[in-house]
């Protein structure tokens, strides 16, 4: 639940870091969507990217610990 608020927040930014990228580029000084329909659409693909990177960090950090957690008890059965 909480990636997916974290998701939605910076999908968000990113929609607006993007449009600023592209206006420094381009020398634009506003950037039209094309209306409702087309930003959302750039803020869903956002979405997924960044729910996709935390699932992968989330993942990682888990084995990591599981990981830690079996070193540990190899080493307290050895000692």
């Amino acid at each position: 639940m909480m990636r997916m608020a974290v998701a939605g927040i910076a999908g968000f930014v990113l929609v607006f870091i993007e449009s600023y990228i592209v206006m420094v580029a381009k020398q634009y000084q506003t950037i039209e969507f094309g209306g409702f329909a087309p930003f959302v659409s750039v803020w869903a693909m956002n979405f997924f990217l960044v729910f996709s990177i935390l699932t992968h960090i989330k993942f990682w950090y888990d084995e990591r610990e599981a990981q830690r957690e079996e070193e540990a008890v190899q080493r307290d059965h050895f000692s």
